[in-house]
């Protein structure tokens, strides 16, 4: 069952509604303000409920806090060198906010959005119609999101179709902590992931061709392994990324619907099994987190996230396109999902 109700108005005065999904002993809710996660609350281990996303519990916290807590991204997650797009040998100029580059869809991003709504059954659909030109991307781009809550696993399903040639590279900024919100840091949740590679990058974090074997390195959870055992280690990677913020690529051809993770709580015996048929996922352990949540303090690494899709700035790397391209063209759909199923 979902329910909606005022979560309250933006400053400049537009509503913001909460959906929230109920599954037995679970419940979910989800913004309509940027497809915000606002919260995913199971049962621990000795079935006391558990928030394990960070968030806020008004309008203000999202839009006077960065982070991008629990938000949407698009029309571009992740990076693009210099903001440099180029089409069909046409180039576009896209915003700069963050060391030079492209982040994030740009100065006014889908995070921002307030999205049009519609409860199918169990589902909710959020949409939105993003103008040719907006953010200088090309192509009117039409999108939809369907949020589901069911059986302990939160489902997204991504579905988008341009008018033109474009780009897109859709994610989920979620923060999460097995051990609960305002429990203090995620460094203590045990994390696997299915990946035998990075993707390095330069100074401003910006992958610009090959790829890093991850045996043998502080970014190899072949084996599960606590996000803190090796966040300290001299490498040159960690370092250029003030910590864990670099790409995994999956070992899934893109399409093919995979489990590529698992994190458990050692506090709250929570397990979160992690799905997609994305060919990467960006592993971000909160370095810059510092502001006030819905319960605690989140201080640095208070939570991680784990945003699958397309290898970041792929658009100017023939050999990360490859491996699943975030040129969409026109009339074709683009479509893709992720899913977290949590168990204790």
């Amino acid at each position: 069952m979902i329910t909606s109700r005022s979560f309250g108005k933006t400053k400049d005065g537009r509503e913001v509604l909460a959906f929230t999904f109920e599954d037995g002993a679970r419940r979910a809710t989800v913004l309509n303000l940027g497809g915000i996660i606002q919260s995913i609350v199971v049962p621990d281990k000795n079935g006391n409920p558990t928030d394990v996303i960070l968030g806020y519990n008004d309008v203000a916290g999202y839009e006077e806090h960065g982070g991008y807590l629990g938000a949407l991204i698009g029309r571009f997650g992740n990076r693009i060198e210099k903001g440099k797009l180029v089409i069909d040998g046409e180039t576009y100029d896209l915003y700069c906010n963050d060391r030079g580059n492209h982040l994030h869809g740009g100065k006014v991003g889908f995070d921002k959005k307030i999205w049009a709504h519609e409860i199918k059954g169990d589902e909710l659909v959020l949409s939105i119609v993003s103008p040719d030109g907006e953010e200088n991307y090309p192509g009117t781009l039409s999108v939809r999101v369907t949020y589901s809550f069911k059986d302990g696993e939160f489902r997204i399903l991504y579905h988008a179709i341009s008018d033109k040639k474009t780009a897109i590279n859709l994610t989920n900024h979620a923060y999460f902590n097995i051990d609960g919100e305002g429990s203090g840091s995620a460094l203590e949740n045990v994390l696997w992931i299915d990946c035998d590679y990075i993707t390095p990058t330069n100074s401003t974090m910006i992958p610009t061709g090959g790829f890093r074997a991850v045996k043998g390195t502080a970014f190899d959870f072949n084996t599960p392994k606590e996000i803190g055992k090796d966040v300290g280690a001299d490498d040159i990677d960690l370092k250029q990324g003030n910590g864990y913020d670099h790409c995994h690529v999956l070992k899934n051809k893109c399409g093919e619907y995979v489990k590529y993770a698992t994190v458990t709580g050692k506090k709250s015996g929570i397990t979160m099994s992690c799905y997609t048929d994305m060919p990467a996922v960006q592993f971000y352990a909160g370095n810059g987190l510092n502001q006030q949540g819905k319960t605690a303090f989140y201080g640095r690494r208070a939570g991680f996230c784990l945003e699958t899709q397309a290898i970041p700035n792929n658009v100017n790397v023939p050999e990360y396109a490859e491996k699943g391209s975030s040129i969409l063209d026109a009339g074709e759909v683009y479509e893709f999902s992720a899913a977290y199923k949590f168990q204790a």
